[in-house]
């Protein structure tokens, strides 16, 4: 079966397009100019701001002209992420997509259903001719997914609806009401490269294997996060055998649990088989952790050459001991949604930069203004402390929920017409543009819903594909039962 063969066909058809046009965040041109194509071929009215956040614009069908304007919202860029070893181009290649049983996937890269498949769901909408719905604007922004710049940007006055359908979420049968605030925090150390010791044996320890995951929607999971085990394990090696480490690299993006990290280091020839015995140990001691969340967690330890410099001692000290003291995780759940993490902290990227400099990337997240403040000076007070410099994105406010919501009944009755049952309500620990479309237009009366997605931001992402058909259903029957103005 392909594809296009799947139902509901007109979604999957857009969803089959949005796949083979590249789309990584800021780079997001290729999809635009896709958009400004579709709105050509079907004579849809389309404007673009400074940013290149697309609003496509539709009128009611006959006999629903009376019903209020509502925004359909989705954003165009997707994670970039793919497994080691696959030969794949995101700035050029189409996805390569994969049906297993009741699932979509695909092969070993991301697949871009965050939120690909909220833009195919618009495109259906704009472009059949035989859905009922009022008066309808489709926003599709830039950036979400490495720094809401889209939403950001938006400015008053580019969208007219007062009923905001964002479908950005990845559970069928759940209407999501409020979202988590979110900062970036950035470490710099500064190192001073030396030259490497000829009296060394140089080793590249790697971990992999691990899921990953997003740093939202995933961190109450207990998933591994491979810069906190390499950091750890550096940590009780470097007490018992010292080496020098000539290089480390881990994770990637900031709303992603890194899967994959590695260091170079050298150590003495009469320590290597007690170093890879106690990598063999410390691999025992974190497989029966993670046996049941990450059960493919893997360590190595390889050979390698002499590298031309190691990183100075100092720093190599100040680097494991404030990575090791860096939290990560849940750091408090909700006291007013049962389940909800309120409080968390991603520590999501080690890299080496020009200048020999080591940045460190890490983001937190909280439903709570003041906590999402307090755990992201946590992370800045561990960093200065270890004499990093250390910035601070202006971050993104949440979405309070409002259980008053006139579109949330909508949606709740619609739901129970259509499928004979309760939909959840809930609040979401990801971040979602919502919040920032708040600031720009107050009067807004918004929910979340899209089908089941696991495994985002990672190359085990995937879409159910029965799920699609019920939300798709289910979206239908929102927009034609909203209440005349």
């Amino acid at each position: 079966m392909k594809i296009t063969d799947l139902k509901p066909e007109i979604v999957w058809k857009y969803f089959h397009e949005v796949t083979q046009v590249p789309r990584p965040s800021k780079k997001e041109g290729k999809i635009i100019r896709y958009l400004e194509d579709f709105a050509k071929q079907y004579n849809v009215a389309i404007k673009k701001d400074e940013v290149g956040n697309i609003l496509m614009m539709k009128p009611a069908t006959p006999g629903y002209e009376n019903l209020p304007t509502v925004i359909l919202q989705s954003h165009m860029d997707m994670v970039c992420e793919k497994n080691s070893g696959k030969d794949f181009d995101f700035d050029n290649d189409p996805i390569q997509t994969v049906i297993k049983g009741e699932w979509l996937y695909a092969d070993d890269t991301t697949l871009g259903a965050d939120n690909g498949i909220g833009m195919a769901a618009e495109l259906a909408l704009l472009a059949a001719d035989d859905i009922e719905h009022g008066p309808i604007e489709c926003l599709f922004t830039v950036d979400e997914e490495t720094g809401l710049t889209g939403a950001k940007a938006l400015k008053e006055g580019f969208m007219t609806g007062e009923i905001l359908l964002n479908l950005d979420s990845e559970d069928e049968g759940e209407l999501f009401i409020g979202c988590a605030g979110g900062k970036d925090t950035q470490a710099v150390f500064t190192y001073t490269p030396e030259e490497a010791p000829k009296d060394k044996l140089y080793f590249r320890i790697g971990v992999a294997g691990l899921n990953g995951g997003h740093s939202g929607g995933d961190i109450h999971k207990g998933l591994g996060n491979a810069n906190k085990l390499l950091i750890r394990f550096l940590y009780l090696l470097k007490k018992k055998h010292p080496f020098v480490l000539a290089e480390i690299d881990g994770g990637n993006l900031r709303n992603a649990i890194a899967r994959e990290a590695y260091a170079v280091i050298g150590i003495p020839s009469e320590a290597k088989e007690a170093v890879r015995v106690m990598l063999n140990t410390f691999a025992a001691d974190v497989a029966n952790e993670l046996k049941h969340a990450d059960p493919k967690v893997q360590f190595s330890m390889e050979s390698g050459d002499q590298p031309a410099f190691v990183i100075d001692a100092d720093t190599t000290e100040r680097l494991i001991l404030s990575m090791h003291a860096c939290p990560h995780g849940v750091i408090a759940m909700s006291h007013d949604l049962e389940g909800l993490v309120e409080t968390s902290t991603n520590l999501a990227s080690v890299k080496m930069k020009e200048g020999h400099t080591l940045v460190i990337g890490t983001s937190q997240r909280s439903s709570i203004d003041s906590s999402k403040e307090a755990i992201a000076n946590t992370v800045v007070a561990v960093f200065q402390l270890a004499g990093a410099t250390v910035t601070q994105g202006d971050g993104y406010p949440g979405w309070t929920p409002n259980a008053d919501s006139k579109i949330l009944k909508v949606a709740q009755e619609a739901y129970v017409r259509l499928f004979g049952k309760e939909p959840k309500v809930m609040a979401i620990h990801a971040g979602l543009e919502c919040g920032l479309f708040l600031e720009k237009y107050p009067y807004l009366d918004m929910i979340s819903f899209g089908p089941t997605l696991r495994d985002v931001h990672s190359p085990s992402e995937k879409i159910s594909i029965p799920t699609v058909d019920l939300w798709w259903k289910h979206l239908l029957e929102v927009l034609k039962s909203i209440p005349a103005k």
